[in-house]
């Protein structure tokens, strides 16, 4: 799929990030003008946890995967297990990258998504910010309208080429 490279072993550089210039202890991207973002990949029982944003959130009611912006000086484990946190109430032992993205915008604007899995959290989970929470089979995730920076890893996710086990 273009724009999505599945990371193996050792890989954890999408290639468009190599020229991407910025300060790598900021993430403001005056240059580059790409936002970084950070999602989990949260299995549970077979099933990934999906989250819809609300109608008052830019891109309303388009589904995604729970996290969000990494903050300026933050790593990225550090941002998703922020992230987490503020949205779903849980301490998450965050797992290995397992994709990066890439997306332009039509209406302008950039963003890298960077994908860890998640198996383990504590706490009781609970919806603290999206209009709702679902888990969800792999092979449904075509069936919700995501975000379009997510298609590419919603059809690498249900495939199966992506978490296979």
């Amino acid at each position: 799929m273009p724009g999505v490279r599945i990371l193996r072993d050792n890989e954890y550089i999408h290639p468009a990030a190599t020229s991407l210039c910025h300060d790598s202890n900021s993430l403001d991207f005056s240059v580059s003008g790409v936002k970084q973002v950070v999602a989990a990949l949260i299995v549970r029982n077979g099933k990934l946890l999906i989250c819809q944003r609300t109608k008052d959130q830019p891109m309303a009611l388009k589904w995604e995967f729970p996290g969000g912006k990494i903050e300026p000086g933050e790593e990225q484990v550090a941002a998703l297990r922020r992230e987490l946190d503020e949205e779903l109430g849980i301490s998450a032992t965050i797992g290995e990258k397992v994709a990066s993205v890439q997306h332009q915008y039509k209406r302008g604007g950039a963003v890298e998504l960077h994908f860890y899995r998640v198996r383990e959290y504590e706490g009781e989970m609970e919806n603290r910010i999206f209009e709702q929470i679902r888990w969800v089979d792999r092979q449904e995730l075509p069936r919700f309208d995501f975000l379009e920076a997510d298609r590419d890893i919603i059809q690498q996710l249900a495939s199966g080429k992506l978490l296979q086990n």
